[in-house]
């Protein structure tokens, strides 16, 4: 039978960019284990459609894999934002972008971290005014048909492609 874990203890730390805590829990069967759980925010994609049926996506450098990959727009949700706003915020920040915003679904970054990542959709976004990227953030706007969208998410060409196609699935695009 599954059963939670007892935690123990727990310290606050950083790994650089995430900030990490290591904690000690008890396990079901008495022993102890030491896990380092990463991550503390909110985040949230966008999947922007334009009238014309392209998705409006961002090509930027990512460190993870260390290459430029042509990525949903996104980012953190700032402590207080509405995460709705904060889609709205993102997509036009990195793309000049706007649309019909509203969240379609979300899910764990990861096991191991406290991350909730939420996905939106944006229809019927048009371009509003040039991208203003964060200090430190360099982004290219890249149109795709839905076609070409899907088949970039079925080369695993991006670090969002489950949230890619929990949009898809919301609009109908999945059958």
């Amino acid at each position: 039978m599954v059963e939670t874990w007892t935690l123990i203890d727990e310290e606050p730390g950083s790994a650089g960019y995430l900030p990490i805590v290591n904690r000690r829990y008890r396990l079901p069967d008495g022993t102890r284990a030491e896990w380092d759980i990463f991550g503390s925010t909110q985040t949230v994609a966008v999947l922007a459609i334009t009238p014309a049926d392209s998705v409006v996506l961002a090509r930027q450098y990512r460190p993870g894999p260390g290459c430029i990959l042509d990525e949903l727009p996104g980012g953190a949700v700032e402590p207080g934002e509405d995460v709705p706003a904060a889609a709205a915020r993102e997509l036009l920040e990195e793309t000049g972008y706007a649309g019909d915003v509203r969240i379609v679904g979300s899910t764990w970054l990861a096991s191991g971290s406290r991350t909730r990542r939420f996905i939106a959709v944006a229809e019927n976004a048009v371009r509003v005014a040039e991208p203003a990227n964060e200090p430190g953030e360099f982004c290219d706007v890249v149109l795709l048909s839905l076609t070409e969208f899907r088949s970039h998410l079925l080369a695993g060409a991006l670090t969002d492609v489950d949230l890619g196609y929990l949009a898809l699935d919301h609009l109908g695009f999945i059958s």
